[in-house]
C-alpha cells in the first residue's frame, strides 16, 4: 500500500499539523492501496502563507517565462502519461483504455489548449478614450477539484492560474487523490517556484471550509455538487473573494425524427454511459420525438442489453465501477425510485451485476415512459442511468428541455441544419452539442443557472484569474 501522508508546501513534502489518516480505496476491489493524510485548517493556513509569500514575485514573472515553465510541465507531463493513466484506473476506476484515451489525455489537451491561450492573451490594451487597461493575476486562489474527471479539473485551475501569475492552494477530493499528487510532482519537476503551487489533502468540511473561508485566498475555484458549491460560496462571502463554479448537471438529448437515430441514438447512450455515467454534462435525459418513441426505445432496450461492465485493468470499451460505496448507494436509491414512480424499466435496475459481488459495480439502467416531474428526470444521478421521455412537438421539447434547475450541456439530434440552430439557440445551456459534436479544448466549459458561473478552458479559463485594472492617463498635449 502506497503511503502518501505528505502535503506539497512551499516546494516540499510535508506531514501534516496533525496525524489523520484516510484509506483510498480502489472502487473495483474495495481494497486500500494507498494512505493519506486529512488536512486541517492549521495545513491550510501553512500552504496559503507559502502562496501568499511566493505571489509577490511569481505575480511580476513575464508572459515568456511562464509559457517556458508550462512547455515543460507538458514536456514532463507526457513523458508520465501512462502513469497518470494508471493511477487514475486504480483510484477511480476508469477502464484501462477509457483512462489512456480520455481520462490522461485532457492532461495534455488542456495544457497545450492554456499554452495557446496564453500566447494570444492581451495584458495591456487602450482604451478608445485614451485610458489604459490592464490584465492583472488575482492573487491567491483556492481550488477544489471532484473525483470524475480529476486530472481533467485539476487542469483547468491549476494551469490557468500558474499561467496568468497567481499562486494557489490545490485541495483534490479525498476520494482520488493519488493523480494530483503525481501531478505535484511534475509540477516540482518543471522547475515552479517554491509556494506557487500548492497541495492539502482534506475533505470539504475542514481543509474546502478552510480555504473558502481563509482571509488570504483571492479567489475560489470550485467544481462539485450544486450543494457544495453553494456552501463554497457562502463561506467565500465574508471575504468578498471571487468565486467560480462548475457543477452539476440533467443535460436534456432532444432527439428529432429526421435525425440519423441508429448512429445518434446509440452514441448517446454509450455517451450518457462513458465513465460510468459520473460525467456532470452526461446526456442523461433523452427527449425522442412521439413518431419514432417506440422505433427509439427498441434500440434504447438493445443498446443498454449489449453494455457490459468489466474489470478497470482490462482494454475495452466495458463500463467500470462507481467510485466509493456512497455513489453506489445514492444510485441504487434513485434506480428504485425511478421503479416506484411508475417509469418502465428497459434493462438494468437494482443491484450489482451478475459476477461483481465485490467492487461499486452498477447495472447500465435504461428508463422509459419517463416523466419530467420524476425524480430520475430532476436529480443528478451520476451513475449509467438514462431516462427516456416523448415530446409531440419541437416547442414541447424545448419547454421540457429547460424544465430543470441545470444548464450545463444540452444536446440535439436531427437532420436538419437550421432547426439544429434554432433549437440550440433556445436552450437554457452553458454548451449545446449538435449531432454528437465534440467538446474541443480552447472552447468555454460552464454552464447556466445551477450550474455554476464563470467558464473554465482556453482564453475564457485565463480571464477568471485576472483582475482588470484602468489606468487614467493624462490627456495628450
Amino acid at each position: 500500500m502506497l503511503d502518501k501522508r505528505k502535503f506539497y508546501i512551499n516546494g516540499e513534502w510535508v506531514g501534516p499539523v496533525e496525524p489523520n489518516d484516510l484509506e483510498v480505496l480502489n472502487p473495483a476491489t474495495e481494497q486500500a492501496v494507498a494512505v493519506i493524510s486529512m488536512g486541517s485548517a492549521a495545513d491550510v493556513d501553512r500552504a496559503v502563507a507559502a502562496a501568499k509569500e511566493a505571489f509577490a514575485t511569481y505575480s511580476q514573472t513575464s508572459v515568456e517565462e511562464r509559457l517556458a515553465l508550462l512547455e515543460k510541465l507538458l514536456s514532463i507531463y507526457k513523458r508520465r502519461y501512462d502513469e497518470m493513466a494508471a493511477t487514475i484506473t486504480m483510484e477511480l476506476g476508469a477502464p484501462a483504455t477509457m483512462a489512456r484515451e480520455q481520462q490522461a489525455d485532457v492532461g495534455v489537451g488542456h495544457l497545450q489548449g492554456f499554452i495557446d491561450a496564453l500566447k494570444r492573451l492581451k495584458t495591456r490594451d487602450r482604451l478608445p478614450n485614451g485610458d489604459v487597461m490592464l490584465r492583472e493575476p488575482i492573487g491567491v486562489c483556492g481550488l477544489i477539484t471532484p473525483w470524475n474527471w480529476p486530472i481533467n479539473q485539476i487542469a483547468l485551475k491549476v494551469v490557468p492560474a500558474l499561467a496568468t501569475g497567481c499562486t494557489c492552494v490545490l485541495k483534490p477530493s479525498e476520494f482520488t487523490p493519488l493523480n494530483a499528487m503525481l501531478y505535484a510532482e511534475m509540477i516540482h519537476e518543471a522547475g515552479f517556484p517554491a509556494g506557487v503551487f500548492n497541495l492539502v489533502n482534506g475533505d470539504g468540511i475542514n481543509a474546502g471550509a478552510a480555504l473558502s473561508k481563509h482571509k488570504d485566498i483571492d479567489m475560489m475555484s470550485f467544481t462539485g455538487s450544486t450543494r457544495a458549491g453553494i456552501a463554497v460560496s457562502k463561506d467565500a462571502a465574508e471575504t468578498v473573494k471571487r468565486v467560480t463554479l462548475e457543477l452539476g448537471g440533467k443535460s436534456p438529448n432532444i432527439v428529432f425524427a429526421d435525425a440519423d437515430l441508429e448512429e445518434r441514438v446509440t452514441g448517446s447512450i454509450l455517451e450518457c454511459f462513458n465513465n460510468s455515467g459520473q460525467s456532470c454534462d452526461a446526456p442523461t435525459r433523452m427527449l425522442v420525438e412521439r413518431g419514432v418513441y417506440e422505433r427509439v426505445v427498441q434500440m434504447a432496450r438493445r443498446v443498454g442489453a449489449e453494455a457490459r461492465v468489466g474489470d478497470p485493468t482490462k482494454e475495452g470499451s466495458h463500463i467500470g465501477p462507481l467510485v466509493s460505496h456512497i455513489q453506489y448507494g445514492r444510485v441504487q436509491a434513485l434506480i428504485e425510485a425511478g421503479i416506484a414512480e411508475g417509469a418502465k424499466l428497459l434493462v438494468g435496475g437494482v443491484g450489482k451485476p451478475e459476477g461483481f459481488e465485490r467492487g461499486y459495480f452498477v447495472k447500465p439502467t435504461i428508463f422509459a415512459d419517463v416523466d419530467n416531474t420524476m425524480r430520475i428526470a430532476r436529480e443528478e444521478i451520476f451513475g449509467p442511468v438514462l431516462a427516456i421521455i416523448p415530446f409531440d412537438t419541437e416547442e414541447e421539447a424545448i419547454r421540457i428541455a429547460n424544465d430543470t434547475n441545470y444548464g450545463l450541456a444540452a444536446y440535439v439530434q436531427t437532420g436538419d441544419p437550421k432547426r439544429a440552430e434554432r433549437v440550440a439557440a433556445r436552450l437554457r445551456a452553458g454548451m449545446v452539442h449538435i449531432n454528437g459534436g465534440p467538446h474541443r479544448y480552447g472552447s468555454p466549459f460552464g454552464g447556466y443557472k445551477q450550474s455554476g458561473n464563470g467558464r473554465e478552458g482556453g482564453l475564457f479559463g485565463l480571464e477568471d484569474f485576472l483582475e482588470v485594472k484602468t489606468v487614467h492617463v493624462p490627456d495628450a498635449a
